[in-house]
Formats: C-alpha cells, sequence, structure tokens
C-alpha cells in the first residue's frame, strides 16, 4: 500500500464518517478562515511597508529613497515565498501540517508587532527580507514532509509569525524592526505551504471538487487582503495620524502593525481550536512517518517515471510564472508609489487613501471568483472539457499584460515621463489594471495550488507546495528591482516592457500546452 493510498483511506473514512450540509467537508471553511486571517496579517504589514519606508523619519516612516523602498520590499516579499520549502519540510517530516500553521502564524503575529515599535532604516538594510518570505517555504515544506507533518508546522509557523508582528509594534529600535520582519520569514516557512497541502489533503485523489474547494480557499485570502489594506491603512493615514492645519505632520504606521498582529492571533486561535473536530487526524502526522506495513519501502522507494515528469511539470510552469508574479508584486511597489504620485486620487472633497488601492484585487477576486469557478465547471462539462491547466496559465500572463498596457495609457495620459506630480492621470486606469491582473491571477493562481495538490508525489507534497512557492521569490525580488528602475527609465519604458514580455511568454506556454499536458497524464 502506498502512503497517497494511506492518506486517501484516511480521509476517505474521515469524510464518510461525517455528515457535511454542504458539497464541501467543514474542515475546508475552518482552513479559509484560518488563513483568510494570515493574509489579512501579511497584506496589512504588506501596504504600509514601501509608505513606512519613504515617509520622512519625523513624520513615522524611515525616509529612504523610493529606489531603495522598493528593492528592499522586493527582497522582503520575494523570501516570504522562499522559507515554505523548508517549512514543507518540516511539516511533512516531523510536525504535521496542522502544528506548522500554528506555530507559523504566531511567529508571524509577533513579527508585525515587532514592525509597530521600530523605525529603523538600518534593519532593513541589513536584511533579505522581502525576498526570504518566498524562500523559506522550500525548507519549511521539507521539514514538514519529513519530521512535523502539516499542522504542527502550521502551528509553529503561525506562532512565529505573531511574535514578529508583535515585536514590529513593541519598539522603536533598529534591533525590533530586524527581529520582526525576520520572524515574519521564518513564520511564513512553516505556516503557507502547509495551510495549502492540508486542502489537498481533504479530498482522495480525482476527486472534482479539488479545483473548486481551491477556488473557494483563494478566495479566503482575497478576502483577508481586501480589508486589510482599508483597516490597516485607514488606521496608518487617517484615525492614528497626527495632523496639523489639515496636513498630516506623524503618521500611524506601528498601528497598522498592531492590528496585523491581532488579525494573526485570530487566526490561530481559529485553527487550534477547530482543527481536532473538522480536520481529524489529516496533517498530525508527517507523510514519512505514516504507519503502514510497507512504510520503509515507501519512504525510500526512488519515484516513478509518471512522478518524476509530473515534478518536473510542476517546476517548469513555477518557472513561466515567475513573469507573471513580476509583474503582479508592482501593486505594493512602483503601482503604489505611480498612484501616490500621479494619480488624481479626488472623489469630491475625498482623497482616495493610496493603501486602498490594494484592496481593488481581491475585491476583483471576491466579485469574479464564483463566476470564474462555474465557467470552469461549464467548460469541463462541454464537449471540448475544460481548458488545460498550461492553457489557462497562458491566459493569466497575457491578461496580465493587458492590464500593464492600460498603465501605459495612463502614462500617456499625462504626457510620458514627467515627474511633474501637479500632471494627474485618472485613477480610473489603474482599477482597469487591477481588472485584468485579477483574471489573469484567477487563471493562474488557484488552478496551480490545485494542480501541485495533485500531482505531486505524495512524500513530497508539502516540500513541492515550498517549490511552487519559490517562483514568488525569484518574482520578488526581480519585482523590486524593476520598480526601482522606474526612476532612471521611467514608467512608460517599464509599464510597457512588462507588457510585451507577459504577452510574448503566455503565447510561449500556448504553444508548449500539448507536451505538458502529455507529462502531466
Amino acid at each position: 500500500m502506498t502512503i497517497r493510498q494511506t492518506n486517501d483511506i484516511t480521509i476517505n473514512e474521515t469524510l464518510q464518517n461525517k455528515k457535511f450540509k454542504t458539497k464541501h467537508p467543514p474542515g475546508l471553511y475552518m482552513l479559509f478562515f484560518t488563513e483568510m486571517w494570515e493574509r489579512f496579517s501579511y497584506y496589512g504589514m504588506r501596504a504600509l511597508l514601501v509608505l513606512y519606508l519613504t515617509t520622512k523619519f519625523v513624520q513615522g516612516g524611515l525616509g529612504v529613497s523610493d529606489a531603495t523602498a522598493t528593492s528592499l520590499y522586493g527582497t522582503f516579499t520575494s523570501l516570504v515565498y522562499l522559507t515554505p520549502i523548508a517549512g514543507g519540510y518540516i511539516s511533512d517530516r516531523y510536525l504535521g501540517q496542522r502544528k506548522a500553521i500554528t506555530i507559523g502564524g504566531i511567529i508571524m503575529a509577533i513579527g508585525q508587532l515587532t514592525l509597530f515599535s521600530s523605525q529603523s532604516m538600518t534593519a532593513l538594510y541589513n536584511g533579505t527580507f522581502t525576498s526570504l518570505v518566498y524562500l523559506t517555504p522550500i525548507a519549511g515544506g521539507y521539514i514538514s514532509d519529513r519530521y512535523l507533518g502539516q499542522r504542527k508546522a502550521i502551528t509553529i509557523g503561525g506562532i512565529i509569525m505573531a511574535i514578529g508582528q508583535l515585536t514590529l509594534f513593541s519598539s522603536q529600535s533598529m534591533t525590533a524592526l530586524y527581529i520582526g520582519l525576520f520572524l515574519l520569514i521564518i513564520g511564513n516557512g512553516f505556516f503557507k505551504p502547509n495551510i495549502s497541502t492540508l486542502v489537498g489533503h481533504l479530498y482522495p485523489d480525482g476527486d472534482k471538487r479539488r479545483d473548486s474547494a481551491f477556488t473557494i480557499f483563494y478566495m479566503g485570502i482575497n478576502l483577508g487582503s481586501f480589508f486589510a489594506p482599508l483597516i490597516c491603512g485607514t488606521l496608518a493615514e487617517t484615525v492614528m495620524a497626527t495632523t496639523k492645519a489639515g496636513q498630516i505632520i506623524h503618521y500611524g504606521f506601528r498601528y497598522g502593525f498592531l492590528v496585523a498582529g491581532v488579525g494573526m492571533i485570530i487566526g490561530q486561535i481559529i485553527f487550534n481550536s477547530l482543527s481536532n473536530k473538522f480536520l481529524g487526524d489529516i496533517g498530525k502526522v508527517p507523510v514519512t512517518k505514516i504507519k503502514t506495513g510497507t512504510n520503509a519501502e515507501n519512504k525510500n522507494r526512488p519515484l516513478t517515471r509518471q512522478e518524476k515528469n509530473r515534478t518536473i511539470v510542476i517546476c517548469i510552469l513555477a518557472a513561466f510564472v515567475i513573469i507573471f508574479w513580476t509583474g503582479y508584486e508592482q501593486a505594493g511597489s512602483s503601482f503604489t508609489l505611480y498612484t501616490q504620485n500621479f494619480l488624481n486620487r479626488n472623489v469630491g472633497s475625498f482623497e482616495v487613501p493610496v493603501s486602498w488601492f490594494q484592496s481593488l484585487n481581491p475585491l476583483f477576486i471576491l466579485i469574479l471568483g464564483i463566476p470564474m469557478s462555474k465557467l470552469w465547471l461549464k467548460l469541463a462539462s462541454s464537449k471540448n472539457g475544460d481548458l488545460s491547466i498550461p492553457t489557462k496559465m497562458a491566459l493569466g500572463l497575457i491578461l496580465l499584460g493587458l492590464g500593464f498596457l492600460l498603465m501605459v495609457g495612463a502614462v500617456m495620459q499625462r504626457g510620458g515621463n514627467s515627474t511633474d506630480t501637479a500632471i494627474k492621470a485618472s485613477m480610473l486606469w489603474m482599477v482597469g489594471a487591477y481588472f485584468f491582473h485579477t483574471i489573469g491571477e484567477l487563471c493562474l493562481s488557484p488552478v496551480g495550488l490545485s494542480m501541485v495538490s495533485s500531482l505531486a508525489p505524495a512524500k513530497f507534497a508539502s516540500l513541492l507546495m515550498g517549490v511552487w512557492m519559490l517562483s514568488n521569490f525569484v518574482a520578488n525580488k526581480l519585482a523590486g528591482i524593476v520598480a526601482g528602475y522606474t526612476e532612471t527609465l521611467g514608467h512608460l519604458q517599464i509599464f510597457g516592457g512588462i507588457a510585451v514580455i507577459a504577452i510574448l511568454i503566455g503565447l510561449v506556454l500556448l504553444a508548449l500546452n500539448k507536451k505538458l499536458e502529455k507529462m502531466m497524464e
């Protein structure tokens, strides 16, 4: 009996012993809310980070240049998606997904509170934070698969992230800022790959509900992402800001980090109080420690040819989506600064806060998620069948390119690369860009998560989820570098270049569709 078969038996027994009022097991919705609060924590911090870096020190920021801020932002966000590789390994090997989620969540919360506490620029120079966020999941996934199990890994990651958020909040010092971001990176490594793996474990192989489940789960991600900039941004830019003669003289960034940390703690309370009830034994034991008569054979046997081909496909598609995320992650860097400096944000006498624009993407996902899911189901039941995974991802890249073409329109409305902030473009260009990027994301991201959970060999499930997130590590680092060039090359060249590259790479992926489909069989 293989490890995957053992997992499927456990899953099937769990499903058969519970009566569900919906088409999906209730464990999905518990994971939905856990991930919603984790993403609230992360995106609340992310919405403020570049503004925090570029705002003058006396106004509550760090006073660094735009180029430095976007580079640091890119490094941090990319590292967020590297740590899940380690987190997945620890979870699969030692903790299980559930403990990993809890530990990761707590660490991230503490990291956010550390950001609350510090206004030191030096700490940001001492680390490569943004990229590590996407790098550590490789180690986290490996440790989860081998030693912890997903649930222990999630718990560990949650605890570390909570500590990180609280550290950011706690003290205005260089040390606090450094520690807070470091904890967020490490906690994310445990948390991120394992909660996605748990969603896949709720369904046996071949279950047609899997893609739908990941779409629902993805909506949870974006529900948190939608409210985070609104709440944390409003606190920082309005409620906790100090004004004089109608002008802001000091921003309340630290309080935004505090609320982000509280969100992480809420997610951990939900996960740890309800996981036994709704998950049973799923994710408790590392895959490599499942007790079966042939466990040693399963643990040590080499991958089959089919498993190798499927693993190769995961890696190939991960390489392609680097282009998508490089463009997509301009949202937190060049898009944020362009919105702040060059868009007319006035609606009557009200000026829309810059951070609110980062809620557009999750808002569109909440609106379009269900219709897109129904579209895939309708295509699947049609005569020609559903679109292949590579085709959907290619469409995502092309749609990303179309969104950047709209931003080219915004630059042209201002007369080109003018640095005169008095000349403003309509904010509708940005709204349209986010709309196209969102449709592209729905074609690519939840489909990718579902694909990895379905194709990955069981003993490397969380590890390969971390490897999938490695594309975000590379992309976020590239995104920060690319955004920094807007000061020297100009927005027209950067936005136009991303548009052309994304569309061309999408067409290349379409050309490789049949070859990749054959390898996935």
